[in-house]
């Protein structure tokens, strides 16, 4: 049995932690490289991207007391949106915590103090941290708030003993670099205040969360953007020369100038507490999300492994400690903040997301002891704002973001997904709305009080009298489903060489049988009946031309499971349902009073409306009943059939016949075929718009041909059906 994390970490380790977690390289070392894009504006740059960071905090405030987890960011997404995006938000933000460890980033503080390779002693310093973290939670947060306050000291002295050197000459042309300039210094610089939801990566071990939790992320935000801001002015007004764009040292290069000798000392000296700061919190909080992944199945079991003796995840630390020492010997720290705050950014997205998901819902067990009182408005503020920014942030950042992503996703599919059952709650909502719009479109087509389809069945002077009944009778009982008028035109086709006016002044004997044989079918039709005969050369083009010229409804033909048999072939059909607006029903002719039960069938999502109509309709004519075969993957959620059962119900209400349910845990033709092979007919939907087939990525007609019996082929105007983002979110629906 896993083992739970136990909850010592108060308010000030919370605060300490998230400062800490924010105070490192993206004050020490980004202002400079940052000015290089925006100018004076670098200051605004700052103040606009913590404002663009307080989104995701309220909403990881809010879910964090709803779920006081270990994992953060990870658990939110993974429990909003699925395990697909909390795999991919997992990984990717357990690298990029492991990115942003500052000791690379304190590194040219350190050779201004020490003459000693950098490289060295950052990653001596990273060793001790790991041994700090692996000893337990309590001496982490004891050791991150001294560090913290004497950082926050040296900083206080900083700023105070240089604003008298401000020179507002220094803010001359404070937005000559433009719009596009700021928001790409904002973009930049975003990843300093990623620590702010730190915090919520060790929830779990939080005394009071649904206190301390939302106290701890709002307090430290506004207390280090102020000192950001703060910061920043000092470093632009005080500089002492013009040049100080692009340094690594800005601090030490304004304090040089501004300060007495030793305060350099002092400033290099908070720089590398800093450092250690930054990197563990860093490392605190990263080692959380191999935990908490690993509780979920998403990642191997080891990883959750506690110690006995210090309670902490032993194993999540040593692997966490590790990849933080590879990256301080090889990433530079202007990659660093590149890759991470575009991965910040979308991750925060997700976190914004996430939250609307939560609340979208109506979950009875998500009870979050603090609300975000301006819901939605500050989420659509965060999605929106963290767009504008990656849109301005170039190619490598998001190259590389997007490469993170990519090894989520393929880690997800190649170990995690056969282990988890579980769906976020968009997708639980997602499918319960996709169900409800699908029923009450199925409702509005039963509607037929206000309408009056046109039918037409064609037939052929080739088609045998006893299936030309058969079809006609088909086509009856669909005009009455639709309560419309039906129209019998046999379509003859002659020779090029004989003239259209004389070969329709001959009638032959096949032409007068025909007219018997439909004079004594219309007497029991009731209704509007006719029928009549049109001679063509091309009998594709006569087809569609009379169905957009008489304003036809729905096109009934014969399908025959031999082609030899056929008056139109496969390619005629696909031309016909791409040159005409009427639904395309093919028919393999099949008497009524054989009928006892008839089987809709998809493998593609919901039923379509124009199928459950008219099944319905036919059912009810032949007194059968209608069997809903429902094809879901083997792999199938407990929730997702669920849903598949409920919009089943919603149909049994609908149809005016007994309906009874059958979900089928297999996509296979043959094994559907099987499933309803006690039926006596089957009525599938084929759509011949090439997105819909891409999407669908199968052919529902090949669960006809593995029926082997009579069939119902429902091809429906393309105008009216799902359009391809319907379809898509159909598909993942169901």
């Amino acid at each position: 049995m896993a083992k739970e994390l136990e909850r010592d970490l108060g308010l000030p380790s919370v605060l300490a932690i998230s400062i800490g977690a924010m105070v490192g390289s993206g004050i020490f070392i980004l202002p400079a490289l940052a000015m290089k894009m925006a100018g004076p504006a670098v200051v605004l740059a700052y103040l606009l991207a913590g404002v663009l960071v307080l989104p995701a905090a309220l909403s990881k405030a809010e879910m964090a007391t709803a779920m006081p987890e270990a994992g953060g960011t990870y658990v939110y997404i993974e429990r909003g949106m699925g395990p697909l995006l909390g795999t991919i938000a997992g990984i990717g933000t357990w690298f990029s915590l492991s990115f942003k460890g500052a000791l690379v980033g304190g590194a040219p503080y350190i050779v201004l103090l020490f003459d000693v390779p950098p490289q060295a002693l950052a990653l001596g310093i990273a060793g001790v941290l790991i041994v700090v973290n692996l000893l337990g939670v309590k001496q982490t947060g004891r050791i991150q708030v001294v560090l913290v306050a004497v950082m926050l000291a040296a900083m206080v002295w900083f700023v105070g003993g240089s604003l008298g050197d401000v020179d507002p000459v220094r803010f001359e042309g404070f937005f000559d670099e433009g719009i596009g300039g700021l928001l790409a210094a904002t973009g930049f610089v975003y990843v300093s205040y990623a620590g702010v939801t730190k915090v919520a990566s060790v929830a779990e071990e939080i005394e009071h969360p649904d206190r301390n939790i939302p106290l701890g992320l709002l307090g430290s935000l506004a207390f280090t953007t102020l000192l950001y801001v703060l910061v920043v002015t000092v470093i632009v007004g005080a500089a002492p020369t013009a040049g100080l764009a692009g340094s690594s040292t800005p601090v030490a290069d304004v304090a040089g100038s501004t300060l007495i000798q030793w305060g350099v000392l002092v400033v290099v000296a908070a720089a590398i507490l800093a450092l250690v700061s930054t990197a563990n919190a860093g490392l605190l909080s990263a080692s959380r999300y191999p935990f908490a992944m690993s509780r979920d199945k998403l990642v191997p079991d080891a990883l959750q492994h506690v110690s006995d003796r210090f309670d902490t995840p032993t194993t999540a630390i040593t692997v966490t400690g590790g990849v933080v020492l590879a990256m301080i010997a090889f990433v530079p720290i202007d990659d660093i903040a590149k890759l991470g705050s575009a991965f910040k950014i979308l991750v925060f997205i997700l976190v914004n997301l996430a939250l609307v998901a939560f609340r979208e819902s109506d979950l009875d067990d998500y009870e979050p002891a603090f609300r975000d009182p301006m819901y939605p408005w500050t989420q659509g503020v965060g999605v929106l704002g963290g767009l504008a920014l990656l849109s301005q942030m170039g190619l490598v950042p998001l190259v590389g973001a997007v490469l993170i992503t990519g090894a989520g996703a393929l880690w997800y599919g190649a170990y995690a997904r056969r282990r988890v059952g579980r769906e976020g709650v968009v997708r639980d909502e997602l499918r319960r709305r996709v169900g409800q719009q699908a029923a009450e479109r199925t409702r509005a087509a039963l509607d037929t009080g206000q309408r009056a389809d046109r039918v037409v069945v064609g037939t052929t002077e080739d088609l045998r009298p006893d299936r030309e009944t058969a079809l006609v009778e088909v086509g009856a009982a669909l005009t009455g489903a639709l309560d419309g008028g039906l129209t019998v035109v046999r379509f003859d086709a002659v020779p090029d060489q004989l003239p259209l006016d004389s070969a329709a002044e001959v009638q032959s004997p096949d032409d007068v049988d025909f007219e018997t044989r439909m004079d004594r079918f219309g007497a029991s039709v009731d209704g509007p009946f006719e029928y009549g005969e049109v001679v063509s050369h091309d009998v594709r083009h006569a087809v569609a031309n009379f169905a957009r010229h008489h304003a036809v409804d729905l096109l009934v033909l014969e399908r025959t499971l031999s082609a030899d048999r056929s008056w139109l072939d496969e390619r005629d059909l696909d031309w016909i349902s791409r040159h005409c607006s009427a639904d395309l029903v093919l028919v393999e002719p099949t008497p009524l009073a054989v009928l006892d039960r008839i089987a809709l069938v998809t493998d593609n999502g919901p039923f379509d409306p124009r199928k459950v109509e008219l099944a319905n309709g036919l059912a009810a004519a032949a007194g059968a009943s209608l069997v809903l075969g429902h094809a879901v993957p083997a792999d199938a959620t407990e929730d997702q059939r669920a849903t598949v059962r409920t919009y089943h119900e919603d149909l049994m209400g609908l149809c005016t016949v007994p309906v009874e349910s059958n979900i089928v845990g297999t996509t296979t033709p043959a094994a559907m075929a099987r499933a309803v092979s006690a039926a006596d007919l089957v009525v599938v939907e084929s759509d011949a718009a090439w997105w819909a087939r891409l999407l669908d990525n199968r052919e529902p007609q090949r669960i006809a041909g593995a029926f082997g019996g009579p069939a119902i082929v429902v091809r429906p105007q393309q105008a009216e059906g799902p359009s391809p983002v319907r379809r898509l979110l159909e598909r993942v629906a169901f």
